[in-house]
């Protein structure tokens, strides 16, 4: 009803989990981190807690859209059941065949076990997520805990993700939980939001739909502080019946006074103590048809497609430096035409040594080691706890990031809070040359052993290489001896990156018709009549054209995949290139 009146596409704080409203606060994007980490660690368990309406469950469903294809997920909402229940519903998320009629437990976990090593087998790993985990009982606790048990000699065949209410934490420091607690490999409580960050999300939310983000004065927004105490979905009720309110009074902003009194109506028990009251609003008699958006989504905002590598730490060193002055970055948007780049925030000083590794603006240049190399040789020696640490620090200087040795959080993890994602693949040197970045190649050593190795550059059949500290040149036919495709890069994803399909409007919609006017300049007739801030049908197709080109999917949906192409073939994109310009 009010969409009009303001200008709105559609209602801004609404309870559908819609995906245009993706957004990420710091303390999510640190929590979704953290969350990531444990997944890379394999086996154990996971926990996230938070209070009711904090964020929860939807950067569940954030991590459920960044898991990499190779892993199958399990997820159980409704967590009230017994143990023979709860691996029975196990089992049907994951498709696992067995009797239908049978009420035996040993049955049911036998068909489980043999499911997981098959998939183990197949190179697939298996995560299995419970919400509301708070309401699970000490018995079926146990049993969850069992199931961490099936294993093959080498690695767990489950990793279990735990999302509850802070009384979750209180039920897992019992004693007779002991054994669980001791099995988590990954603890985060998530906050509720601050000043900046509310601000933030109530700008975004109304800018995907279509609104102006000042809609609400400033003691508007302090007020929403007040009584949400920054947690989301009770950010959604107060705006929502707020703009309603407004609505009905004819207002054009929502100021303090408007916010007050729909936290009368739909907050009465946050109100009660401000000595306002519960009064009858005279809109209320007036809008009765209207049904009320009683609650909302905060949802998990990010790009990423990982396998989280592992991460030596037995190198002496705290922390790897830069070459360059070290920056730990907030996500700027360098695929965003004209957009300004931000002063790097200076890191402390480690407190003890750091390595140095070569500037970023050598990655494909032509002073590298001309002496013939062999890559076996090298590889056999490079063999050590620390080839990670040497690997990874090197892709992060490239970057001007820095890889952290003290911090819990594997590289990945780490770089997705410095506003970098990891895209972890399979593939070939053609696949790497579209990507057009420095990567992190999963080599094989001649007694059969892993070793990263630091790809710098590639110049025709050549790739520059850093490997053991030394960096070379090597044809691409010696090191396709040695390596089977398996690579991860790092890519600075734009700010507000989601995915973007027919239907999807907002900034995000005006960045990538920018950004394709630029790579894709022919504009039919069609496309330019479209909303400019709509992802219509003419859109789309310029997107599957785009898709095309680069031997992408030509679904005309701007996924994880196409999002990255994008970003490298954006010439005034930033960040370290793979081949010379």
């Amino acid at each position: 009803m009010y969409c009009k009146h303001f200008g709105l596409d559609s209602k801004p704080f609404t309870i559908t989990p819609d995906p245009r409203f993706l957004f990420l606060s710091d303390r999510h994007r640190e929590a979704l981190a953290h969350l990531l980490y444990g997944v890379g660690e394999g086996g154990g368990f996971v926990q996230l807690t938070g209070e009711v309406g904090t964020g929860k469950t939807t950067l569940c469903r954030a991590l459920l859209e960044q898991l990499p294809e190779t892993v199958n997920v399990a997820l159980i909402l409704n967590p009230k059941l017994n143990g023979l229940e709860l691996v029975a519903a196990v089992c049907d998320e994951l498709k696992v065949e067995y009797p239908r009629d049978t009420q035996s437990l040993k049955v049911l976990v036998d068909h489980l076990n043999l499911h997981l090593l098959q998939s183990h087998a197949a190179g697939r790993r298996t995560i299995l997520i419970i919400d509301e985990a708070q309401n699970l009982s000490i018995e079926v606790l146990e049993q969850i805990r069992l199931l961490t048990n099936l294993e093959t000699t080498q690695a767990k065949l489950l990793q279990i993700i735990l999302i509850g209410q802070p009384e979750l934490q209180d039920l897992l420091a019992r004693t007779e939980l002991r054994q669980l607690a001791q099995r988590i490999t990954a603890r985060y409580h998530l906050g509720e939001l601050n000043r900046d960050e509310m601000r933030a999300y109530i700008a975004h939310r109304l800018r995907v739909s279509g609104g102006h983000a000042d809609l609400f004065t400033t003691g508007a927004v302090d007020e929403v502080l007040r009584l949400s105490v920054g947690i989301p979905r009770l950010i959604n009720v107060l705006c929502d019946r707020a703009l309603l309110g407004a609505y009905v009074e004819d207002k054009r902003r929502i100021d303090r006074g408007i916010l007050r009194r729909a936290a009368d109506e739909v907050l009465p028990e946050v109100r009660a103590g401000t000595g306002g009251g519960m009064r009858s609003w005279p809109w209320v008699a007036g809008i009765a048809v209207v049904g009320l958006a009683a609650v909302g989504l905060f949802l998990g905002r990010g790009v990423l497609d990982v396998g989280l590598p592992g991460l030596s730490r037995t190198v002496p060193q705290d922390v790897i430096g830069t070459a360059a002055a070290p920056v730990v970055a907030a996500p700027v948007a360098d695929a965003t035409a004209n957009a300004a780049e931000p002063e790097p925030e200076p890191v402390p000083e480690p407190s003890l040594g750091t390595a140095t590794l070569p500037p970023p603006d050598s990655v494909a240049t032509d002073d590298v080691l001309p002496a013939p190399v062999d890559i076996a040789e090298r590889l056999t020696t490079a063999v050590d706890e620390s080839a990670d640490l040497r690997a990874w620090s090197g892709l992060f200087n490239l970057w001007n990031a820095t890889l952290y040795l003290d911090d819990d959080l594997q590289p990945c993890a780490q770089a997705f809070k410095q506003g970098l994602a990891c895209l972890a693949r399979s593939g070939n040197w053609t696949q790497l040359r579209s990507f057009d970045r420095p990567a992190v190649l999963e080599m094989i050593a001649p007694d059969g052993q892993r070793v990263p190795v630091l790809l710098r550059g590639l110049q025709d059949d050549v790739a520059v290489i850093e490997l053991g500290g030394e960096v070379s040149r090597i044809p691409l036919a010696e090191i396709d001896a040695h390596w089977h495709g398996q690579f991860t890069l790092l890519w600075r994803p734009p700010v507000g990156s989601e995915t973007l399909r027919l239907g999807t409007r907002g900034e995000d919609v005006l960045w990538l018709r920018g950004l394709l006017d630029r790579i894709l300049p022919q504009v039919t007739p069609t496309a330019a009549a479209e909303a400019p801030n709509v992802f219509g049908a003419a859109l789309a197709e310029r997107v599957r054209q785009f898709q095309s080109q680069h031997a992408l999917d030509p679904d005309g949906v701007v996924g994880a995949l196409t999002l990255i192409h994008l970003n490298s073939a954006d010439p005034t994109s930033g960040g370290p290139r793979l081949t010379a310009n």
